[in-house]
């Protein structure tokens, strides 16, 4: 049993068309749920590059490394140079991978 029980039909020219099909490519919604989230005055976002998982992944890993270091300073109560260095290096792989993402 379908959960709305309303139907509207909606007669668009070709350009309005056109651009109702670009804003659901944008948005990865399909035509219905783009229109009903108009009509509710839901924001519409871009749909985020296929890469952003893989960017989300890269960066969660690279944080718990950065926290490892961090605990284990504070644990032994100091930090060597190659320590400081690894930190480093995972920062600036963070920001890499952010900036080819964007």
């Amino acid at each position: 049993m379908r959960k709305r029980e309303k139907f509207i039909g909606l007669w668009l020219s070709d350009a309005e068309y056109g651009h109702l099909l670009k804003q659901c490519a944008l948005s990865g919604l399909n035509t219905s749920a783009l229109l009903r989230h108009s009509i509710m005055d839901v924001d519409i976002q871009p749909k985020p590059p296929d890469t952003y998982a893989a960017l989300l992944q890269e960066l969660s890993a690279i944080g718990n490394n950065v926290n490892q270091i961090a605990y284990w300073a504070n644990t032994t109560k100091g930090i060597g140079k190659a320590e400081i260095a690894e930190a480093t290096a995972l920062v600036r792989q963070a920001w890499r991978l952010v900036k080819e993402t964007l």
